[in-house]
């Protein structure tokens, strides 16, 4: 199983502290983020991870060669990581989605139980990880579905139609890489593509091809954006380190009733 772990851009709004450290590797007791993420991919038997770098790439490489060589890393850069959005760095790195895999974005931490759910969930070509709250805001990834299916995927959804937010955790199998190759093909095409997500993408696939979705409510996520969130993710890595699971299979960090780092509580 392949994973490509988008992790080109800088992070602005968590400067200064990454004013001249990557993002991915801003540390959380103790680790980077992007060895807790390494570190829950693998736990699921992940053996092949490929991590597309941009800002502050040569870091991020050396951190891969000092602390995660017993894994199966390999990094790819992305030059135009500065001027593009996240369309170009999966469309620079589209040579890797020849089999079965998923994309993570680069700021998404969250529990081993997540990436099991996902692992699980019945087969469809693109299945895209949700959650739900009681209220969304401007910067959230919103998402409308019907009956499971993804129907759209956008920041600008109207309110009342909103049935839950993705958390930059999607699964391509079968036909979903070609399917996905294919529609970044075309949007390369488009006007201002360097402006665009990917999920963009995946809004534009929705309506001819099945995107499913899978439900991880009531388990530990967050985003990685503003320097509080480094806080609010110790609950998330502390789930990592132990499993996050008691003898009877809840979640033991939901009991407590941790903070979710998007501002929901469980």
């Amino acid at each position: 199983m392949k994973v490509i772990i988008l992790s080109a851009g800088q992070g602005k709004r968590l400067l200064p502290l990454t004013s001249k450290t990557p993002k991915c590797l801003l540390d959380i007791c103790g680790k980077t983020l992007l060895e807790w993420q390494v570190e829950t991919l693998t736990r699921e038997h992940i053996d092949d991870i490929v991590v597309v770098t941009g800002y502050g790439a040569h870091k991020v490489e050396q951190l891969v060669q000092r602390r995660l060589g017993q894994y199966r890393i390999r990094t790819f850069y992305n030059p135009d990581y500065a001027t593009a959005d996240n369309l170009v760095s999966c469309w620079k790195v589209r040579h890797e989605m020849d089999q079965d895999f998923i994309l993570l974005n680069g700021d998404t931490l969250f529990e081993p139980a997540v990436l099991a759910k996902l692992l699980a969930s019945p087969p469809s070509p693109i299945t895209v990880t949700v959650s739900s709250k009681k209220k969304y805001d401007s910067d959230d990834m919103k998402v409308i579905t019907k009956a499971g299916r993804l129907m759209r995927i956008g920041k600008q959804l109207p309110a009342e139609q909103v049935s839950a937010e993705s958390i930059g955790l999607i699964y391509f199998r079968g036909r979903g890489p070609e399917i996905f190759r294919s529609a970044l093909r075309q949007a390369i095409d488009q006007p201002e593509y360097n402006k665009k997500w990917y999920l963009s993408v995946i809004d534009q696939i929705a309506p001819n091809t099945p995107v499913m979705t899978c439900s991880i409510t009531g388990l530990l996520w967050c985003e990685i954006d503003y320097p509080k969130d480094l806080k609010l993710a110790e609950p998330i890595v502390s789930a990592i380190e132990l499993d996050g699971q008691t003898s009877n299979g809840h979640n033991i960090y939901a009991q407590k009733g941790f903070v979710h780092a998007k501002g929901s509580v469980y």
